[in-house]
């Protein structure tokens, strides 16, 4: 959060690059045991043996994927990280590297990149990942996020996006549309705040879907849970940009249809309140809002008994042939044709 006046603000500019890098990463400890050499040197040492290796890339920019208004610096550097060892986790590996590039402008003191970088150390420690290299340079839009994840996976257990059969069970973990009201919550607080300094938001009756938008979870446990039930999923994505987005994309690369059944779709009892409060549909919110950073994913029937009663998993439809075509299937029992982005009301107020 903002610091006082009073408060020490040392110029970047003291310590220059090298020596901001060292400052930032004196705290990061080596967790994997395929980390051979991580930062101080010109490249990274990565040895993985018989494994293939998984990398993945995202890029947040100020302003456009985050409001620094309401997004604190320590959950941002959080966040960072999850939305990248999500990718890895949706090729069914594990993750155990990551390097993190950021561009600042000259209004970033020293103390608010340690946040950053508190929050960024925090998901390394919770998710046993290395912080293994990077770059840091100036910026004159403000502030500049990339983070690559490196990953692990045996042959044998890769899972693309292409693999869907029809038949195939259409599961989801998780719930889905909390991180796009806790995004509205915080959108609508931030008009009070402008249009009075002094208001102190409550948003105690908000916590768990303003939790999903500013310190989701990436789900290695998902993971991990498949591979103790013994079920290896046909096709998996993970959820960043909505369900229908998500699914299309199984569909296209597996060339394939599906039938989605909006009444198996899983919600959160404050997700569903909040959109009465908003005056949102659920659906929508679920089908279009993102950022919820779930696992989404196909598996054979003949598996449906190993996952059935577990709670951390819903089967909300299942895959068709590409002729059918992709549909949701509404609570009316209305079959309507699933689209990736054509929810207008997501885009008023």
């Amino acid at each position: 959060m903002l610091k006082g006046k009073n408060e020490k603000r040392t110029s970047l500019s003291e310590l220059g690059e090298f020596g901001l890098i060292k400052h930032l990463t004196k705290h990061f400890t080596i967790n994997c045991e395929s980390t051979e050499k991580g930062v101080g040197d010109d490249a990274a040492i990565l040895e993985f043996g018989d494994k293939q290796t998984l990398v993945t890339t995202d890029l947040l920019v100020e302003g456009v994927h985050f409001d620094l208004a309401y997004m604190p610096l320590k959950h941002l550097g959080y966040k960072a990280v999850m939305v990248n060892l999500s990718d890895v986790y949706a090729m069914n590996g594990i993750a155990s590297q990551i390097t993190v590039s950021i561009a600042i402008s000259n209004r970033f003191p020293l103390e608010a990149i340690e946040e950053l970088y508190a929050g960024i150390q925090l998901a390394c420690k919770n998710y046993n990942v290395d912080l293994v290299g990077g770059d840091t340079t100036s910026s004159v839009t403000g502030l500049l996020i990339s983070i690559t994840a490196i990953g692990e996976v045996n042959k044998k257990d890769v899972v693309y996006r292409s693999g869907a059969k029809p038949n195939d069970l259409l599961v989801v973990s998780g719930d889905l549309g909390s991180a796009y009201l806790g995004l509205q919550v915080l959108e609508r607080e931030k008009q009070v705040f402008q249009a009075n300094p002094n208001s102190q938001p409550d948003l105690d009756m908000y916590s768990y879907i303003v939790e999903r938008q500013l310190k989701p979870e990436a789900r290695k446990d998902i993971v991990i849970l498949l591979k103790e039930l013994d079920v290896k999923p046909t096709s998996m994505i993970d959820i960043s940009d909505g369900l229908s987005s998500e699914i299309l994309h199984i569909c296209s690369q597996s060339e394939v249809g599906c039938n989605l059944y909006e009444e198996k779709i899983p919600l959160d009892p404050q997700m569903i309140s909040t959109c009465e409060e908003f005056n949102i549909d659920s659906t929508t919110v679920a089908l279009s809002g993102g950022e919820d950073y779930e696992l989404l994913f196909t598996i054979s029937q003949d598996d449906f008994p190993k996952i059935k009663a577990n709670p951390n998993l819903t089967v909300i439809g299942h895959i068709t042939d590409k002729s059918e075509g992709s549909h949701i299937i509404t609570r009316g029992n209305q079959k309507v044709e699933l689209v990736a982005q054509g929810w207008n009301s997501l885009n008023e107020g």
